[in-house]
């Protein structure tokens, strides 16, 4: 089994092997990635002393977190799209709801058009708020329509017709009329993608699925084909943006469920890793090359939402709730007009990367920082796969940094340490403090190649006690891949009070949906059982925003008690995100969702007695690093020879293949029997005690 994740900067690989070793490695990530992909199953190979066909051979599945949709729409390199909609509704997409990103910006340019006007095409239809036909397709305008859309060159048609989340058969016989007219086509209907109320979040999440789907559909035919070709025989499984994995034929007709598919990887490994070390509440942290990715767990759950916006565009779906930065180790620190530093969201990537790489890039990064501040060896960075020149570093940060605002090099490294650590602790405020969650009582799980050198300074500003460096940071979004389960999310809308709820209507809407949930499942071969989760949207009458609820129920049916202990919840909910809850108000059903999990077999994760404390001889020796103005000669560790039950005294630095540890002064750093880093953080008491 083989877990795939490309990232901006590099492409990492975990391989789970017969006898339940797991193995990791990295690779640079390439313009096309799935060369990037190819490169790395060979060098993990050859890390297992296997030819790279004998080793596909053997693999049962494999599983990819991939970045082409969320690159497509980020760079607007998305297919040519035309848009069919009930006639007079074509300019939905502009109307936004009147949202603004800027409220007080006048001049704040319309979003991209990923549909033009002129391919927005409005049909004669129309059907009423409770499904009934009010209008008859007009068949004749659908296909003069779908005539013109393809004569301009379209690659895909979207359709999305009012109330079709209620009665989806106009938009059925579209999608009929189009594959006759133009087979091949790619064809995305609302009904299918997003079947629930509001129209401006059906349509936008029905064109962006347009947009990005026939070049993932491309990417993963084209990746499959070079696998087979190099002796793969077995199944190729995407990991989706709700957390879960599925078949490329899914994954490709629903590109929109993919667009958090990298990220996505590291909370599910995140929540996988956290069970087994008794950490139920997380906040977790990737730092990669170019992003800096933040999510919540609470009781080993992930929190989700339909509310996300990429690109400006508004994605409905159900997705982890993962709010990403530019701030990632390649993240270009420059200074801006005002004489003020900044640093990201553009990052230098891969190639040319920061210039510590010496690959033609001159501008400073954060990792050009971290070189210069010590906590980076140039010797050992991915286990001395790269070596790092830190004479250019200094330069970069001296000519673009330094001189413009009269530092030294060391303070103007200090200072994009700063900015960057003060961005990264905003982002993890975005998603706890104004979600109603407490960050003290969160541990902070640090992951990607950087995550551990910035999260004890993280950890410092948002009074978090613990820091969890896992043994396999540099590579956990590809270790979610490998144990991730199979999972299908199935909605429909359900409007009604709840005090009036039909039982009987909403239990058979739930077995329709996963019955619809199991089709699109396939053979799940590789799940061992099935589990089905049910929520539902709710809100208090008169309200705009709903909270999503589970539903805990130990049978197949919704009962009266079920929906009471649910409505409750939902009080306790609301007060949590909102700061108030009225027991007195009536609740509204707005939506159902149903989650149908294939559970997989859990991968094994090695477990050492603890030994001595003395982590002596794992020290590699000394070197002066910079925590302030002030240099500190700080304890440097091989991580590779540290052991269970070693303690470690800050100000230290470990060394481990694809990332470094910094332990700041006052921490104390743990580790753990299955071989991760346990960074307690001192803190000083009140009153001096």
């Amino acid at each position: 089994m083989l877990g795939i994740d490309v990232g901006g900067t590099f492409t990492d690989l975990v391989a789970l092997d017969g006898k339940g070793g797991l193995h990791s490695t990295k690779t640079p990530s390439t313009p096309d990635p799935s060369i990037g992909v190819m490169n790395g199953i060979a060098k993990i190979a050859g890390m297992l002393g296997e030819e790279t066909g004998h080793f596909l051979s053997r693999c049962s599945l494999i599983v990819h977190g991939t970045t082409v949709a969320t690159n497509t729409l980020l760079e607007y390199s998305g297919a040519k799209v035309g848009l069919l909609t009930t006639e007079g509704f074509r300019d939905e997409i502009e109307f936004r709801r009147g949202y603004k990103e800027s409220v007080f910006s006048p001049r704040l340019p319309a979003p991209y058009p990923i549909v033009p006007r002129r391919l927005r095409i409005g049909v004669p239809e129309r059907l009423d708020a409770a499904g009934n036909v009010i209008r008859e397709l007009d068949e004749d305008a659908v296909r003069k329509a779908v005539r013109f859309l393809v004569d301009e060159g379209v690659e895909a048609i979207a359709v999305c017709f009012l109330f079709s989340f209620i009665n989806p058969a106009h938009e059925l016989r579209v999608k009929e009329m189009i594959e006759q007219e133009a087979p091949g086509l790619f064809v995305s209907i609302s009904s299918e993608v997003l079947p629930q109320i509001r129209e401006f979040e059906r349509v936008s999440t029905t064109i962006v699925n347009a947009y990005t789907g026939p070049a993932l559909q491309r990417y993963l035919e084209n990746l499959e084909r070079s696998l087979h070709e190099q002796g793969f025989a077995g199944e190729l499984f995407v990991m989706q943006s709700n957390g879960g994995v599925q078949n490329i034929v899914q994954s490709g007709k629903l590109a929109a469920g993919c667009l958090l598919s990298g990220p996505a990887g590291g909370v599910t490994a995140a929540a996988f890793i956290g069970e087994r070390i008794g950490h139920s509440d997380l906040i977790t942290v990737d730092m990669g090359g170019t992003s800096y990715d933040v999510a919540v767990i609470e009781q080993l759950q992930p929190s989700l939402t339909t509310e996300s916006w990429i690109s400006r565009y508004r994605i409905a779906l159900p997705m982890l709730d993962i709010h990403t930065v530019g701030a990632g180790g390649g993240s270009i620190a420059w200074v801006d007009s005002g004489g003020l530093l900044q640093v990201g969201p553009r990052s230098a990537g891969s190639y040319p990367g920061p210039a510590c790489y010496g690959r033609g890039g001159t501008e400073p990064t954060v990792t050009d920082a971290n070189l210069v501040l010590g906590y980076l060896n140039p010797d050992r960075f991915l286990g001395g796969e790269m070596k790092l020149d830190a004479a250019a570093a200094e330069e970069a940060i001296r000519r673009h940094v330094a001189e413009p605002l009269g530092l030294t090099v060391i303070e103007a490294a200090l200072a994009i340490s700063e900015v960057v650590n003060n961005n990264m602790s905003n982002a993890i405020r975005f998603v706890t403090t104004q979600r109603g969650y407490d960050p003290r009582r969160f541990a902070l799980l640090a992951a990607g190649g950087a995550g551990a050198v910035h999260a004890g300074r993280q950890a410092e500003d948002l009074g978090i006690e613990t820091v969890i460096v896992p043994r396999f940071a540099p590579v956990l979004c590809a270790l979610g891949d490998v144990s991730a389960n199979l999972k299908v999310t199935e909605l429909r809308t359900r409007f009604e009070r709840a005090d009036k709820v039909d039982l009987d209507a909403i239990n058979r809407l739930f077995d329709e949906m996963e019955q619809a949930a199991r089709e699109k499942l396939g053979s799940g071969r590789t799940a061992i059982r099935f589990e089905t989760r049910r929520y539902v949207d709710l809100r208090y009458e008169g309200e705009v925003h709903e909270v999503t609820v589970p539903i805990k129920t130990r049978t197949r049916r919704v009962t009266a008690l079920n929906m009471e202990a649910t409505i409750a919840q939902f009080h306790d909910i609301h007060e949590r995100l909102f700061a108030h809850q009225n027991p007195h108000s009536p609740v509204e059903i707005l939506n159902l969702r149903l989650d149908l999990l294939g559970v997989r077999d859990r991968i094994p994760l090695h477990e050492e007695p603890f030994g001595d404390e003395d982590p002596a001889p794992a020290m590699t020796g000394r070197r002066t690093v910079y925590f302030g103005a002030e240099p500190v000669e700080a304890a440097v560790y091989n991580g590779d020879l540290l052991r269970p039950g070693h303690m470690i005294v800050g100000p230290a630095v470990i060394e481990q293949w694809g990332t470094t540890i910094v332990v700041y002064p006052k921490h104390e750093a743990l580790i753990d029997a299955f071989g991760n880093c346990m960074i307690e953080i001192r803190r000083e008491r009140e009153g001096g005690r």
